[in-house]
């Protein structure tokens, strides 16, 4: 008999990606402090929370397999936050207006039951477009990403604001390398279809 399989996040869009695998999971809220620690990289960062949030659903989940990730966005080792307003949204699309912005996004599988860790960070890169006051404004008011790092969403609108796509995996750009977590889920004896 398998282990049961537990996504440790509340995020609906990591949930939406995790159902495509057509396998069932349970999800449970990791409750973790998610500062960055000094000279703390982007990468290290989501690695080490990815790590950290499994862990901690771990100890109400004793015999799992449990689905840590976490993601920041950021333009020259800066990371974006959310811009909780139209006025700093309009700001951050301007300040991203031709740049290239990477996806750091972390993935850990722990088996709470034999303490085995897989995790990995996957990088996906966003190349923007030029884009007017216009055009931020247009997406803006169309989409209102206000709770999204960036002042985006990949997955809708926030296609037309870009001019290239770079990485391995589409569903990291939204939050969950399902590809690596297949490679993941098999190492643990879980055979996706």
């Amino acid at each position: 008999m398998s282990l049961p399989l537990i996504l440790g996040s509340t995020s609906p869009f990591r949930a939406e990606i995790l159902q495509k695998l057509c396998i069932s999971f349970d999800t449970a809220a990791p409750d973790i402090n998610e500062s960055p620690l000094a000279n703390e990289s982007p990468s290290e960062l989501v690695e080490r929370l990815s790590v950290c949030k499994a862990k901690k659903v771990a100890e109400t989940h004793p015999a799992a397999l449990i689905v840590g990730s976490d993601q920041v966005a950021c333009v020259d080792q800066q990371i974006l936050g959310k811009p909780h307003t139209h006025e700093n949204a309009i700001e951050q699309l301007r300040f991203l207006s031709g740049k290239i912005v990477s996806f750091h996004t972390g993935l850990c599988l722990f088996n709470s039951e034999s303490g085995n860790t897989q995790s990995t960070v996957e990088v996906f890169k966003v190349y923007f477009r030029a884009l007017t006051d216009d055009q931020i404004e247009r997406y803006l008011r169309n989409e209102q990403p206000y709770n999204c790092a960036g002042s985006f969403k990949s997955e809708a609108l926030g296609v037309s604001l870009f001019k290239k796509l770079e990485g391995d995996d589409p569903n990291t750009l939204i939050g969950l390398p399902l590809i690596r977590l297949v490679e993941f889920l098999s190492n643990e004896g879980l055979q996706v279809p």
